[in-house]
């Protein structure tokens, strides 16, 4: 398994990160802990949870599950030292945490002592803010995206004081890196400026969608992620399962997220379904298995520190870490870019 630098941090996590969000919903606790003992074993140092998991649906019954499941395992295993632990904050609008509260400087450390009491650890590797207080474009909120409403003044303010909060926690020592999600160019370089700036905590990473149907990270974010050394963590390299395939045709195989969520969260659609068979015939056309070729190409961008996977049997996790050792051709790559120029942006 192939070690990247978390950003200037000095740790060093493996290129696919084991993701958790089924834990609780559409795994049990049993199952989660098979999960975190094979990824273990193949060499996956990098877990990625949220405060706010699981999900599919989220809701307040559930809310924390996740995190107290690693915690359980934890206990079993006794090899928390064995792992880069990640987490996330809910920013506002989930009603049933903190009361819907955004990020201020006093919800960000009653939400790291939440997450450190579920977790049954007494710190957090790298704690993440899930996204930002002032809305964000991801999520297919793109299509009518506009910035121009945002307080021009106010959202600078508002990232000094959620730094301030995230510099007490690494202050008291309850977290030691910090981490976007679900951000853009122009907030990540507040960020990184502000606490330049005012010597608060440089942000490591900044976990976004990306996958073969949705590739936003690559040009400015690209740009920001080369010079500033704010790698990407990439959620969803199969799209939520869609570039697997299984989806093809209208099919909605039981128990599968999208029998649960019928448009994937807004990503199912005629131009997802026609991307997704046009990279299709690219790995049959090459022999390999569709999944597995999504997500080698995501190991091979320049900006990639982990490809965050996630899966509901162990016949998909085994897949998916076997995507360590699939090594993609020129001819792959270039069959690869002819299919996203015919269909650029499907969702």
């Amino acid at each position: 398994m192939k070690m990247n630098p978390l950003g200037r941090t000095g740790m060093r996590v493996s290129e696919i990160c084991l993701g958790t969000m089924t834990w609780g919903e559409q795994n049990t606790e049993a199952e989660a802990h098979a999960q975190m003992d094979y990824a273990l074993t193949q060499g996956v140092n990098f877990f990625d949870a949220a405060e706010m998991y699981p999900t599919n649906p989220t809701r307040a019954e559930t809310q924390g599950r996740t995190e107290e499941f690693i915690g359980s395992w934890f206990r079993a295993s006794g090899k928390r030292n064995e792992v880069i632990l990640a987490t996330k904050m809910g920013g506002d609008g989930v009603a049933w945490i903190r009361g819907g509260q955004g990020f201020t400087r006093a919800s960000v450390m009653q939400a790291v002592d939440g997450s450190l009491k579920r977790l049954g650890v007494d710190h957090i590797d790298l704690y993440q803010l899930h996204w930002p207080n002032r809305g964000s474009y991801h999520f297919r909120k793109h299509w009518a995206f506009d910035a121009s409403t945002q307080d021009k003044g106010g959202a600078a303010d508002d990232i000094r004081e959620t730094l301030e909060g995230l510099g007490d926690a690494v202050k008291a020592g309850k977290i030691r890196a910090v981490g976007l999600s679900n951000e853009s160019a122009w907030g990540t370089m507040q960020f990184v400026r502000l606490a330049e700036a005012h010597g608060l905590p440089r942000v490591a990473s900044i976990q976004n969608e990306y996958n073969l149907i949705c590739r936003m990270f690559d040009t400015d974010l690209a740009e920001l992620a080369h010079h500033e050394d704010v790698g990407l963590l990439a959620f969803s390299p199969l799209a939520t399962g869609i570039l697997t395939g299984k989806y093809q045709g209208g099919v909605i195989p039981e128990g599968s997220r999208r029998s649960r969520v019928e448009n994937l969260g807004g990503r199912w659609g005629p131009e997802a379904e026609a991307a997704t068979a046009a990279y299709l015939a690219v790995a049959a056309r090459h022999g390999l298995d569709p999944s597995q070729m999504a997500i080698a190409f995501c190991l091979t961008r320049p900006f990639m520190t982990s490809a965050i996977i996630g899966a509901t049997s162990m016949e998909q996790l085994k897949l998916a870490i076997g995507s360590k050792d699939v090594t993609l051709s020129d001819d792959v790559l270039r069959d690869i870019a002819i299919a996203r120029r015919a269909h650029p942006l499907p969702i």
